[in-house]
């Protein structure tokens, strides 16, 4: 990496828990395509005034992570029609001072989708209601799957993202059984979730596909439960270097190629 001088490119990321992933993953992206940019990680104490330094002070992007992912759609200028169509945002580019929106984690969804040939017919309990599992609500409906059932605590949030795909809604997976199983919640995070299950052993066992968003750790408790059961597994790494991929593109307007892609994602795992 180039040594820090005054005509360096900041990209940043936004997030209630940051971890070293998209730090490690853009920086060593920067290293190796001789770029003049450094990427930092942050934990807003007012995400307004961080939104506001991202204009101020001429950061060229910014990451946003859970919980921030709607909080920012009232902060920023204009939305890409891939933020709007879900309203949920994941990236910030800012070009000359115009804040403009986008949400990368979608096409994450979607690839992975595609790349795993999940049937249509493919029952689903998708667990979250929050920005994120907009997104792979979404995804999993573009994807022609429509046994969907979201599966969150609060009632408004759950119902309206049910209603907004034609899919059911329950408070709790309780004993509810599905082929495809997604996480879409902090369960199994690294800080205070961090050791839960988001689905249980009967579930786990009833499925065939288990996905976790969670990206930290990417072995989540989940995760480890359906390998140890022999299913198939698409873990939160897997969609954070797609949708990290896509963010770079945004800001650098540089396409690595997929084997350094797949070095920076491995890099950021360490």
């Amino acid at each position: 990496m180039p040594i820090l001088n005054k005509d360096m490119t900041l990209c940043i990321s936004l997030a209630a828990r940051p971890s070293n992933i998209g730090t490690r993953f853009h920086n060593y992206l920067y290293d190796a395509l001789g770029l003049n940019y450094v990427y930092k990680a942050f934990a807003p104490a007012d995400l307004a005034q961080a939104v506001a330094g991202i204009r101020g002070l001429g950061i060229r992007g910014a990451a946003v992570s859970m919980p921030y992912k709607e909080d920012v759609i009232a902060m920023v200028d204009a939305m890409d029609a891939s933020a709007a169509a879900i309203d949920s945002v994941n990236t910030i580019v800012n070009d000359g001072g115009t804040l403009t929106a986008y949400n990368t984690d979608y096409l994450a969804i979607a690839r992975l989708l595609a790349a795993h040939k999940i049937p249509a017919d493919t029952s689903v309990l998708l667990r979250g209601s929050g920005g994120m599992a907009k997104a792979v609500a979404a995804a999993v409906r573009d994807a022609g799957l429509s046994d969907v059932t979201i599966v969150a605590r609060n009632e408004e949030a759950g119902r309206a993202l049910a209603g907004l795909y034609g899919f059911a809604w329950l408070p709790e997976a309780d004993g509810a059984t599905a082929q495809l199983l997604i996480n879409v919640t902090p369960l199994g995070m690294t800080g205070p979730d961090e050791g839960v299950q988001s689905f249980n052993d009967a579930q786990v066992a009833a499925s065939q596909v288990v996905f976790d968003v969670v990206a930290v750790p990417s072995e989540t408790p989940l995760v480890k439960a359906a390998r140890a059961a022999g299913k198939r597994v698409i873990t939160g790494a897997e969609v954070i270097a797609i949708q990290a991929e896509e963010q770079f593109v945004l800001y650098t307007g540089v396409r690595p190629s997929p084997e350094l892609v797949r070095e920076a994602s491995a890099f950021s795992r360490q």
